[in-house]
């Protein structure tokens, strides 16, 4: 870990701002009532919010939500150590990262990526391309394994664990942390095999230096979660790995970089294909369409670059007001003044 003994933290935006509101499908940033009719009044007229009292609905909406964020630390805890002392697996192997678990051509782009000769055009030879967005797709783990993993996401579901759900727009969903997952699966994942490849296909956004992340599964089925508004993620680099299981439709939609999440005007859509996964930059706006039947499980793996984000929170657009926190946090590390020669350095070292 490449910020070994340095504690990660947290911006204080993430407690007020990319909130959602589901009725309106709208994200907005919260302040006060004054900021929210500023920023926000316009385009929930657009869509709907009209009268003082839907307005006043929204605001009571948004303010339990900043409340509800402001809990989640010390509930996830609190939810991982039941988890961890009462909760059964059924198949205890997938807890731990092995090479039979991935895909033999993913290997090979590993090795490839992690030899002395390796290139950014040498490594396009081995993945599919989209378009100029910088979107990429490549086989990541064997379908034996999937299905292992698919039937123990849903032996928890069917427990009676408590859950943590991923974010206020995924309802079903789980989070690996929460399960276990993140120490001996998800981190060697990051840290042996994708940062390999993201450090030649994202240099400018700490490729080479992804030293935390934020993993969860999404569940999205015909009376649950049917898709996905169009947002952007907390993540410098974002891997969405298919799961399975049988599905139709659903496909993954990709618009421009780094502006407001709605409306999206010109967008691209890209099919999942079962066990394998796409790279696209964590500011890259998507979203997910419905599925028409069946169920969708997706991995989804927010990979953090410290060195990148103390230099400017890619949800505020602002430069951190950094806050203490658990794990990983939202990947910052202490101050920008005492640390930007050392985490200039991290990169440039790779």
């Amino acid at each position: 870990n490449m910020s070994a003994g340095r504690p990660f933290l947290a911006c204080a935006c993430f407690f007020s701002d990319n909130i959602f509101v589901g009725r309106y499908g709208l994200h907005v940033r919260y302040q006060d009532e004054g900021q929210l009719r500023r920023d926000h009044g316009r385009a929930l007229r657009e869509r709907g919010c009209r009268s003082e009292e839907d307005f006043s609905a929204v605001l009571r909406e948004i303010e339990a939500e900043v409340q509800r964020r402001k809990q989640l630390i010390h509930q996830s805890v609190e939810r991982k150590a039941i988890i961890s002392k009462s909760y059964r697996q059924k198949h205890p192997e997938v807890y731990i990262l092995q090479d039979s678990f991935l895909a033999p051509e993913f290997l090979e782009i590993v090795r490839y990526c992690t030899s002395p000769d390796a290139h950014l055009h040498g490594l396009l030879r081995y993945i599919e391309s989209f378009s100029d967005k910088r979107i990429y797709r490549l086989p990541v783990f064997t379908q034996e394994f999937c299905l292992a993993f698919v039937d123990e996401l849903e032996n928890f579901e069917q427990s009676d664990m408590p859950k943590g759900r991923p974010n206020t727009m995924n309802n079903y969903g789980v989070l690996l942390n929460e399960l276990g997952m993140d120490e001996a699966f998800i981190t060697p994942l990051r840290e042996q095999y994708l940062q390999p490849i993201t450090a030649l296909l994202y240099p400018d956004l700490g490729g080479a230096c992804l030293d935390s992340h934020k993993a969860f599964v999404v569940k999205y089925s015909l009376h649950e979660d049917l898709d996905l508004s169009s947002h952007y993620d907390n993540a410098e680099v974002t891997l969405n790995v298919s799961l399975g299981k049988d599905f139709t439709e659903g496909n993954l939609y990709f618009g421009d970089f780094n502006q407001d999440p709605t409306p999206v005007p010109k967008y691209m859509e890209i099919e999942h294909v079962g066990a394998q996964g796409l790279l696209h930059r964590g500011g890259q706006i998507h979203g997910a369409l419905p599925i028409a039947s069946g169920e969708r499980w997706n991995l989804i793996i927010w990979m953090r670059s410290s060195p990148i984000r103390n230099q400017l929170c890619p949800m505020c657009n602002k430069k951190p007001e950094l806050v203490e926190a658990e794990g990983f946090g939202d990947g910052f590390t202490e101050s920008l003044e005492d640390n930007a020669p050392e985490t200039v350095n991290l990169c440039t070292m790779w």
